[in-house]
């Protein structure tokens, strides 16, 4: 009876070592729990909602302490909150900045306390990051190019950018010109308007299309909206004069708004960047850092300073061909047809 009570406790013991329970993993390399910071640049945009919302239920999952603070579009506010992040002992920092440039701040912050930095969707500039996890940003603004040049050859377009303190800005408008440029030099398509949306901010890219309507005598063609939110401002002002549904108008980000106005046939199409798996890709990295394990970096990208080990995930063309498949059927959105 004894010698079965034992071997009966060195199989358990045995189960135990081969298949630890997965709770372990959530601590650090002195067995505390892993304490994650996170800085995120708004809630404004469904996206970013979305973002912070599974970034919770991944680190809720895997048994992590996760503290998250949103700044408002406010680089100050966004500094003083990384302060009060790291003076809270956090083991790492997720960094999704407002402003690219002076982020790098934050970073150098960080490092003096001897944390390591995951630059998430956003690239922070100038700076010893240790990790990027996002997407190849000129690749979304490239499908957006070849979207609208496939579709409207020639014509007159109006080139909307994001914010000019976001990298990503830069890169989406940079793809999308890159598609765009070759038919401007031929003389087949004339850009009337080039303007960047100052945070965003749809109102704001509702004026400059009211604008850019006035100054052509409402002729445009086509429009590159650099994101969902953005292009619904845009929208508003093209239905103002009855041109709603007759413009090709890109986005991005797949929100739940863009695809009620793509199957409505107001906005032509968005780009799907899967961020739910973009933020599970971010927590799941920091604890592997804190832990000195391997992050799992597939490429490089350069933030001027350095070449950044990046995970960058993929994006993919959604219009009202694919929208059922890809968006619906897949359960990243919950809407009605």
């Amino acid at each position: 009876m004894k010698k079965y009570a034992v071997s009966i406790a060195a199989v358990i013991l045995a189960v135990f070592i081969a298949f630890p329970i997965y709770a372990a993993d959530s601590k650090g390399a002195k067995g505390k729990k892993i304490k994650i910071g996170v800085s995120l640049p708004t809630q404004r945009d469904e996206r970013w909602v979305r973002d912070a919302q599974k970034m919770k239920e991944v680190a809720k999952e895997e048994g992590v302490d996760l503290r998250m603070q949103i700044c408002d579009n406010d680089a100050a506010k966004q500094m003083s909150q990384c302060e009060n992040l790291i003076a809270a002992g956090i083991d790492i920092l997720i960094l999704a900045p407002h402003d690219a440039t002076s982020a790098a701040a934050i970073v150098d912050n960080a490092k003096a306390a001897g944390l390591k930095v995951i630059s998430y969707d956003r690239l922070v500039l100038d700076s010893d990051v240790d990790l990027y996890v996002s997407f190849d940003n000129f690749e979304v603004g490239r499908l957006m190019g070849e979207y609208l040049v496939s579709r409207v050859p020639k014509g007159n377009y109006a080139v909307f950018a994001g914010a000019p303190t976001d990298n990503n800005a830069k890169l989406y408008r940079d793809g999308a010109l890159s598609m765009i440029k070759p038919l401007v030099d031929k003389g087949d398509i004339k850009i009337v308007m080039d303007q960047w949306i100052t945070d965003w901010q749809p109102t704001v890219a509702m004026n400059l299309m009211q604008n850019a309507l006035t100054a052509s005598n409402n002729k445009i063609d086509a429009i590159v909206a650099p994101n969902d939110n953005t292009a619904g401002g845009i929208i508003q002002a093209l239905e103002q004069v009855g041109l709603a549904g007759k413009v090709p108008i890109t986005g991005q980000d797949a929100e739940d708004t863009a695809a009620q106005r793509i199957l409505k046939g107001t906005q032509t199409m968005t780009v799907f960047k899967d961020t739910k798996q973009q933020a599970a890709d971010a927590i799941h990295a920091a604890m592997k850092m804190v832990k000195g394990e391997d992050a799992g970096a597939t490429s490089k990208v350069n933030n001027r300073r350095k070449d950044v080990s990046s995970i960058l995930l993929a994006p993919v063309v959604v219009d009202k061909s694919n929208i059922d498949e890809v968006l619906i059927k897949s359960g990243f959105l919950n809407i009605k047809k």
